[in-house]
């Protein structure tokens, strides 16, 4: 049976080519527990290997057919060759972060095969540390960055003496208890094929009808803000940038960590939110990243910026379900707490813009600032709006410390998707008490990440000698 696939999930197949892969991944150490090595954690996911179980939700393959009417669906009944799927990686002498960042870099390049679950895990060895690393790519079209952590949290626990706990491939205890039955996006009305889609295309319309006659103001007033630069989901006033740029389809990935706390005591003083700091963080490093190769345009970056809209009763779904801002990150301002204002005035306009909108008007305001960044990725230079210069998310994640069979997770480091357009991805997520930023880019554009992770460091700090800390 061939279960329907949302448009927002089918899109990112539609727009996939070999120079634009569509997934996103995260690298996940774990330090084993005294009196254990990274071998033995080797031995344990391997044991899970023979024993060939496979969570639901990574069964399912993307497929199309005349039944289908060419429309993407899931097809929920796919045979996993876990010997495809899992696969085992070492680091060259010395084992340092240089040579698993460079693995990691080539293995987000790869695409995804189509013929198989879109999904693939690298078990790393050869730190010199003592840890071991996975790494994990995701299509987007079967999880967003909030779906793919929690699949990623239900894999660990808060108990370090837990054992025997399954792989992250395997089925969680909830789907063992009922029965490995299959947690789809989308109620279904049964039937197959055709019939199955047709019938859930009419639900929408139907549901939607109630909806259309607001989305007009709704779209109107977005437009009406990036026409005064205001925040909102759509801008205007993007500089053209390094960044804005055709890409290829060679990666280059770094990561670094900071303590929340500080962030968090920067917020506090600044009258901000974590994800305000997260912005100005940014903003202060793309300002020191471009004019030291003399590339800083006049006008502020603009960043586009994604927002959850799962609600709790869809908090177990996987797929994607995402909102859109745009926030001008004031890169034309010298001082650090004057791009933080600005910041954190852009991001309370975007989210005064939404406050009282419905998720449909939400996802309709969102599409329209999308466009841009779409149509640039089809007509090139020649679309008629430049896109926002650079994509920063801040995906929240596990706030106490968390384990595998004893073994705790030291970090964790999401990998995102440069598109045409936008040769730079920056991603945040945080994890017990620190809070990682991944920096995925095209290697063509961005050849050299690592010097931005210390300009990152350098704008935390000039951040809290503004506020006083």
């Amino acid at each position: 049976m061939l279960l329907p696939m949302s448009p927002t999930d089918s899109m990112f197949l539609l727009g996939e080519s070999r120079e634009h892969p569509m997934h996103v991944g995260g690298l996940v150490l774990l330090q084993p527990p005294e009196g254990m090595d990274a071998e033995e954690i080797r031995s344990m996911l391997d044991a899970a290997l023979r024993r060939g179980d496979v969570s639901p939700r990574l069964r399912k393959r993307a497929r199309r057919s005349v039944t289908s009417l060419g429309q993407w669906g899931w097809d929920a009944d796919t045979d996993v060759d876990l010997d495809y799927h899992v696969r085992h990686d070492a680091l060259p002498q010395p084992g340092g972060t240089t040579e698993l960042m460079d693995l990691v870099s080539r293995l987000h390049a790869g695409l995804l095969d189509r013929n198989r679950p879109l999904w693939e895990m690298h078990l790393i060895e050869g730190l010199a540390d003592g840890r071991f690393a996975v790494y994990m790519k995701i299509h987007h079209a079967l999880a967003d960055g909030v779906s793919a952590m929690r699949m990623l949290r239900r894999a660990l626990s808060e108990d370090p003496d837990a054992r025997d706990m399954p792989a992250p491939w395997e089925p969680s205890a909830g789907e063992r208890r009922a029965g490995l039955t299959l947690v789809v996006d989308e109620p279904t009305t049964g039937g197959s094929g055709a019939l199955e889609l047709v019938t859930s295309a009419v639900r929408v319309a139907r549901d939607a009808v109630g909806e259309v006659a607001s989305l007009v103001p709704a779209l109107a007033g977005t437009v009406d803000r990036a026409l005064h630069d205001r925040g909102g989901a759509l801008s205007l006033a993007a500089p053209k940038s390094v960044f804005n740029v055709p890409i290829g389809g060679a990666r280059r990935f770094a990561a670094r960590s900071w303590p929340i706390e500080r962030l968090r005591l920067v917020a506090k003083f600044a009258d901000a939110t974590i994800n305000d700091v997260v912005l100005a963080m940014c903003s202060g490093a793309l300002r020191t990243h471009l004019a030291a190769s003399d590339e800083l345009p006049e006008n502020p970056l603009v960043a586009m910026v994604p927002v959850s809209l799962r609600s709790e009763r869809r908090e177990g779904t996987a797929g994607n379900e995402i909102g859109m801002l745009t926030c001008t990150l004031g890169t034309h301002l010298a001082a650090a707490g004057d791009r933080l204002a600005a910041v954190r005035e852009s991001m309370s306009e975007g989210k005064e813009s939404m406050r009282t909108r419905s998720a449909t008007q939400i996802r309709a305001m969102s599409a329209l600032g999308v466009a841009p960044l779409a149509l640039g990725m089809f007509l090139g230079s020649g679309a008629p709006i430049r896109p926002a210069n650079v994509m920063i998310s801040n995906v929240p994640g596990p706030g106490m410390p968390l384990y595998w069979n004893g073994a705790r997770l030291t970090a964790l480091y999401p990998l995102s998707i440069p598109v045409d357009g936008q040769a730079l991805n920056i991603t945040c997520t945080s994890t017990d008490d620190e809070i990682a930023f991944g920096l995925t880019g095209c290697r063509r554009t961005v050849p050299d990440l690592e010097p931005m992770l210390g300009f990152l460091g350098d704008e935390l700090d000039a951040l809290e000698h503004a506020v006083g800390l």
